[in-house]
């Protein structure tokens, strides 16, 4: 090889290797999940996921065509991570199904799962949140998906309790919303809002007080 021709060689550009679409496509959103992670739903740029996984801008937007359509992805993720953190609390309660102390231990797991989430994982838990779906955080994705959300959770959970006889089937319609609203509203108040810089010993003690105000008012 001469000296031009091995000039030439050198300066060549390096082909890029393609990479299936799945894996551009799922390294986008793990990406998301990190920028979602360090600094919650406007981290979750897809211009910068892009930055993070090493393709072109184009080749993201071939993927999801906006933002918003990523941030809505990593959504949904976020909401799969938190239902798999709630399903190993509920797992570790030992007690056999359908009886009240089950029922009532498994509800109480479902809670504490869900604020330590929101305290660990303020990130990820303002993410969940951060795309309006018209409730189907209960019935959407994740049903196609083949796992159960944070909220399908809490339903399953009360109809133990009926079973259980913990709760009158005449006051099970609409619980889940009630309940819902005040884990939900704590976990607010404590991860993000004016009671973020309670001493942790407090902040447990606020989370069993409340479980079992909602225990006795089931």
């Amino acid at each position: 090889m001469n000296d031009m021709s091995a000039m030439a060689h050198a300066s060549a550009p390096t082909p890029r290797r393609r990479r299936p679409p799945g894996q551009v496509r799922h390294g986008l959103i793990e990406a998301g999940i990190a920028l979602a992670r360090a600094g919650g739903p406007e981290a979750v740029v897809l211009r910068e996921a892009a930055r993070h996984v090493g393709v072109a801008p184009n080749a993201a937007y071939r993927h999801f065509v906006d933002r918003d359509a990523l941030l809505n992805a990593v959504c949904i993720e976020a909401m799969r991570e938190m239902a798999r953190r709630m399903e190993g609390e509920v797992a570790r309660v030992a007690l056999g199904y359908g009886t009240p102390e089950g029922a009532l231990g498994r509800l109480r797991a479902l809670g504490v799962a869900y604020q330590e989430f929101a305290l660990t994982e303020p990130g990820l838990f303002a993410t969940g949140f951060a795309v309006p779906r018209h409730m189907e955080y209960a019935t959407g994705d994740a049903a196609a998906g083949g796992w159960r959300t944070p909220f399908q959770l809490l339903e399953a959970m009360l109809d133990e309790l009926v079973t259980a006889g913990v709760l009158p089937p005449e006051r099970r319609p609409q619980a889940e919303y009630v309940v819902w609203s005040c884990v939900h509203g704590l976990a607010m108040l404590v991860s993000q809002g004016p009671l973020r810089q309670l001493p942790p010993n407090i902040r447990t003690r606020l989370s069993e007080l409340l479980l079992a105000f909602i225990a006795r008012g089931l």
